[in-house]
């Protein structure tokens, strides 16, 4: 006899036949019982999921001589003719080869006609989303209001191209990939029917192989049945369709776990010997690596893929990463994916993609992030309310010391601009709050000093290296040079290197203390000693260094007449005046 391949052989013929779309079923079963049948129908969903198939079974149903009924008896004259399609009543048209409008036109000209031979004429049009704008035009109107004895059952793998006004005249059912555990049952039933001996692993391994599509499934099984004999295993399931076994995956997981770039390359050159292909290789390790992170980052996350097989042997794997790893793994791997389509060596990307993640520390982290790693550890459980307590109370203690840092800083600069602009400064009255400063206008501690020292032997030797310490600021964090290279050192003194700032913006970023400290690391690495940060305003220290040098000694930046001042003292609205709107903005006239 000839051979009928295994996916039209068992193609569903009747609804209990069908596999994973129960609640479609149910619903097309209820319509038919209770004779509220629709004149129209639209079946979307992914390829191999039954679409078509449910489309001729809910034609059998409705022209069943025995029927209509929620099941078809496939005995009548009606059932079989429609099953082996000879009935002219019943029409499957390919809307991608009768995509114009003149076959549409003619498939209106025939609706209005009376069926001859069964009760309704149905029409399948499978991918109907391939039909022309003209087409869809000419099919509405006999779509919306078509002949009582006429049902319409459109099939497409793509909805979204289906203009609104053709959906909202359809009762639309959205097909679903059907599940690893459906379709492996469905494998293991034909496979004892067709006396074919298959391994219960190497049927999931064709479920997972076929993403949720049964034809799909039924057609590697039929591929593989063929070559093996009726004795399907794993390895030849792998071996046939040019799938790596985990074991692999697993194998350069380990390399790149261990930095191990010579072993990364043996095993990248004994899957091209094998005859993989270097982009299913770096997709299927993505996913991989994808698994990993879900079951380190989710419970029960082996419920949430269709590739793990033994959790175990994955959980022990995703341990030996860290969470910031993985995402970087991820990322990367998904980047060189996404280049792969342009590459004209594959392989090699394939190599660069693997020598990358071995190059990649292990993790980059603050010392507040490697203090709450460290108390995870000690504890040894990973997420239990007592580790995330001691990180909690690591981070308050952290934000109180900032808090206070702030503030003395604050009243360093209130106090130091007080000093700096002698006379021109006024004195708040002791029951009056102090006016408020703003970060740009706010000057560091001991200005006079850091004026008298720009020209020393020390500030000379950092202007000299600065290149190198912005260099080394862009080697190390490029986010932070950008704001840094705003600034441009103006002095040294003692432990601290004073650096003016064009922008506020670029100072205040500057000033967080994350990017602190990354300058002032750089600082002790390139300078040879650990300075201290110091930042200003460029425009503050131009006017400080000219006030300076106008009248220098101990009284250098007080340019004001003192008799002003005193006049201003007798007038207290001047006072208030210059508390709310500052003195820059005070101009006081005879």
């Amino acid at each position: 006899m000839e051979h009928i391949a295994l996916y039209r052989a068992w193609r569903p013929q009747s609804f209990q036949d069908m596999v994973g779309q129960q609640h479609i079923i149910q619903t097309l079963q209820n319509a038919i019982r209770e004779q509220r049948v629709s004149h129209a129908y639209l079946f979307s969903g992914p390829r191999g999921t039954g679409k078509t198939s449910a489309a001729k079974v809910l034609a059998k149903a409705v022209n069943c001589e025995r029927g209509p009924g929620p099941e078809p008896c496939n005995e009548c004259p009606s059932c079989l003719r429609i099953t082996s399609g000879n009935i002219m009543d019943v029409q499957e048209i390919d809307a991608a080869s009768n995509r114009g409008v003149e076959e549409i036109r003619d498939l209106r000209d025939k609706v209005k006609y009376a069926p001859t031979e069964v009760r309704r004429k149905v029409y399948i049009i499978d991918e109907v989303h391939m039909l022309t704008t003209e087409a869809f035009n000419a099919l509405l109107k006999t779509l919306e209001e078509p002949p009582p004895h006429v049902m319409f059952i459109l099939a497409t793998t793509e909805p979204h191209k289906l203009p609104a006004t053709i959906i909202s005249r359809c009762q639309r059912f959205d097909f679903r990939r059907v599940s690893l555990e459906e379709q492996s049952g469905r494998l293991a039933e034909i496979c004892q029917k067709e006396g074919i001996t298959a391994d219960a692993d190497a049927l999931q391994y064709i479920a997972r192989l076929s993403d949720g599509g049964m034809r799909d499934a039924l057609s590697i099984l039929d591929q593989i049945s063929s070559f093996t004999d009726g004795q399907v295993t794993y390895q030849q399931v792998l071996g046939m369709t040019g799938g790596i076994p985990s074991e692999q995956f697993a194998k350069l997981a380990t390399s790149i776990l261990e930095g191990d770039m010579g072993r990364l390359l043996e095993l990248v050159e004994q899957l091209m010997q094998e005859g993989k292909s270097a982009d299913k290789c770096l997709e299927n390790l993505l996913y991989y690596f994808r698994d990993l992170l879900m079951i380190k980052m989710v419970p029960g996350a082996d419920k949430l893929t269709d590739r793990v097989l033994n959790p175990a042997e994955f959980r022990d794997m995703a341990n030996g990463f860290s969470r910031e790893r993985l995402f970087q793994i991820v990322e990367t791997l998904n980047r060189y994916l996404g280049e792969m389509k342009y590459a004209t060596h594959p392989q090699t990307l394939f190599e660069v993609a693997l020598m990358k993640l071995c190059t990649m520390q292990q993790e980059a982290v603050p010392p507040l992030a490697a203090s709450s790693s460290a108390v995870l550890r000690e504890t040894g459980a990973d997420g239990q309310p007592a580790a995330a307590g001691e990180l909690e109370a690591l981070k308050r203690q952290i934000a109180a010391l900032e808090k206070k840092l702030e503030q003395a800083i604050q009243a360093g600069g209130v106090s130091g601009g007080g000093r700096d602009q002698g006379g021109a400064q006024r004195q708040t009255p002791a029951a009056s709050p102090a006016p408020r400063v703003s970060s740009s206008s706010k000057l560091p501690p001991q200005l006079d000093k850091f004026i008298a020292s720009k020209d020393s032997s020390d500030s000379n030797a950092v202007y000299k290296q600065w290149s190198t310490v912005l260099q080394a600021v862009k080697e190390e964090r490029v986010t932070v040079h950008a704001w840094f290279v705003d600034g441009e050192p103006v002095s040294v003194m003692d432990d601290a290197v004073l650096v003016a700032f064009k922008n506020t913006i670029h100072r205040d970023t500057t000033e967080k203390p994350a990017n602190r400290q990354v300058i002032e690391n750089v600082f002790a690495s390139r300078l040879g000693k650990p300075y201290r940060l110091v930042t200003m305003m460029l425009r503050d220290w131009n006017e400080a260094s000219q006030k300076s040098a106008a009248k220098p000694g101990s009284e250098e930046l007080r340019l004001e007449h003192e008799h002003d001042a005193a006049e201003d003292k007798s007038e207290p609205w001047i006072d208030e005046a210059i508390q709310l709107f500052g003195e820059d903005l005070v101009v006081i006239k005879e």
